[in-house]
């Protein structure tokens, strides 16, 4: 591309959702803007930047020093006054108000979001939230102001050496290992009790992944498995957990953050649904398999209770994810 050329190009920032999940769900949405020729800055938390690095669509990814909770307007003032005059274009993809603070007091011209928490005068190209949510990449991707966006699928890639590094760091062949991801930051009730059953029925290494806090429920897991297991939870970066879920043969999750990524690299995996609904979040991967008694005809009795978004069984009996086997999730492997 000619010099040019890449000075007619409008510049865009996206202002990237807090969680894992939603930031995988983004990755069409990113694409399309790329396509028809604009160049890309993220600005994303620090735990979702990882997300938008494994898009080769990005043009650079800046990290967002604020927390939860709080305008922090100073922080924001500061970050503002570095990014005025350098886009043309903002998306919003959060629906807070202080999400759209930044794009507006860098002054960026054309600055597009949802509706949502008396924003109006931040955005100057509004979308009314539907009544009904879409699906969140069709949700996120109608941001383009383009058509068709209910096909869309996120993507991700990693280069090969950089996964060939992390894997030769651990001592891990490329597809010789099932991966795992135990863990579900919204709470016990998207956490299947059964990792550790299916640990010890596998043929083959396992690697739990997950954060600190995960660190036990991991360690539970690789107690009860008597062939080679690692517990990761907690001593990798996120962007080695990518490498080694894009380096696995196989992926087993809860409706999690690191389900989406999963799915995004194509990696065969099989996903376990409980409270939450693969109606609204399913795994986007044709590899996908899907775990969900609500849909089994066979499973009695019926669960009339699901979905239920809680992050505790409200009934305490927790039978949409306690009555799935190991042995289930072992034959869809």
């Amino acid at each position: 591309m000619s010099t040019s050329a890449a000075t007619t190009e409008p510049r865009s920032l996206v202002i990237a959702p807090q969680w894992i999940g939603d930031a995988v769900m983004t990755e069409p949405l990113l694409r399309r803007l790329r396509v028809r020729g604009e160049r890309l800055t993220v600005g994303a938390l620090p735990w979702v930047a990882p997300v938008y690095r494994a898009m080769p669509q990005v043009d650079a990814v800046v990290e967002l020093p604020f927390r939860h909770g709080g305008l922090q307007l100073r922080e924001r003032r500061a970050l503002a006054r570095q990014l005025q005059d350098r886009f043309e274009n903002a998306y919003v993809l959060p629906n807070s108000l202080k999400s759209a603070l930044l794009p507006f007091l860098a002054r960026i011209p054309r600055r597009v979001g949802y509706l949502g928490e008396a924003r109006v005068g931040l955005l100057t190209h509004r979308l009314k939230n539907p009544k009904q949510r879409p699906p969140m990449v069709a949700f996120y991707s109608a941001l383009s102001g383009e058509a068709g966006v209910e096909a869309d699928r996120p993507r991700l890639l990693l280069p090969r050496e950089e996964v060939d590094a992390v894997l030769q760091r651990h001592g891990l062949a490329r597809g010789g290992y099932v991966a795992m991801a135990p863990g579900a930051e919204y709470g016990p009730a998207k956490r299947w009790p059964h990792f550790g059953g299916l640990a010890a029925l596998l043929d083959r290494p396992v690697v739990l992944l997950g954060s600190a806090k995960e660190a036990g429920q991991c360690e539970a897991i690789r107690a009860q498995a008597p062939q080679d297991c690692r517990n990761l939870a907690g001593q990798t970066s996120l962007a080695e957990a990518f490498a080694l879920l894009a380096g696995a043969g196989s992926v087993v999750s809860n409706d999690s953050g690191l389900m989406h990524v999963a799915a995004a690299f194509g990696v065969p995996q099989v996903a376990l649904f409980g409270s939450s609904s693969p109606l609204h979040t399913p795994p986007l991967n044709e590899r996908a398999r899907v775990v969900w008694l609500k849909q089994d005809p066979q499973y009695q009795p019926p669960l009339d209770c699901a979905p239920c978004f809680e992050r505790e069984c409200p009934l305490g009996h927790l039978r949409c994810l306690a009555d799935i086997s190991p042995e289930r999730v072992l034959a869809l492997l």
